[in-house]
């Protein structure tokens, strides 16, 4: 299990990937705090601060495309406008391999694009990526222009 503790934040649809993706996370003994959102608005608000839901300072973000509401790209083109938010670490989750929807999550800076179907590996590339990773800090984040 990591010792350093960090959030990530699921935002994903349907119920059954969500489940999916939790019991990867179990698996996996990540010890790390799992949130979710259903669409990209509900996400932007968590991340902003503006639910119950607090995620630590040190987060990732699984993010699918294909959602109502706000989908995964226009999630990502408000986070990226965010002066606060802008450097977000993101990893898209799709049932989507096309090659023009994986073209359009990197050119929105995504830190990688992984299929439904690799959820387990996934979830063992953000062990070892949280241990290896430092984070960076959000107060120096915003300091820098």
């Amino acid at each position: 299990m990591l010792q350093n503790r960090f959030s990530i934040l699921l935002v994903e649809d349907d119920d059954v990937d969500r489940e999916v993706v939790n019991r990867a996370i179990k698996r996996q003994e990540l010890g790390c705090s799992l949130y979710t959102a259903s669409e990209g608005a509900e996400a932007l608000s968590i991340l902003r601060g503006e639910s119950a839901d607090k995620l630590n300072e040190d987060f990732v973000v699984l993010l699918d495309l294909n959602m109502p509401g706000m989908n995964g790209l226009q999630f990502l083109d408000e986070l990226r406008e965010d002066p606060e938010l802008s450097h977000t670490i993101v990893f898209v989750l799709s049932t989507s391999e096309h090659p023009r929807d994986i073209a359009k999550a990197y050119k929105k800076n995504v830190a990688g694009y992984f299929s439904k179907t690799q959820v387990d590996l996934l979830v063992k590339m953000l062990s070892d990526y949280a241990q290896a990773s430092l984070f960076p800090n959000p107060r120096v984040m915003q300091s820098i222009h």
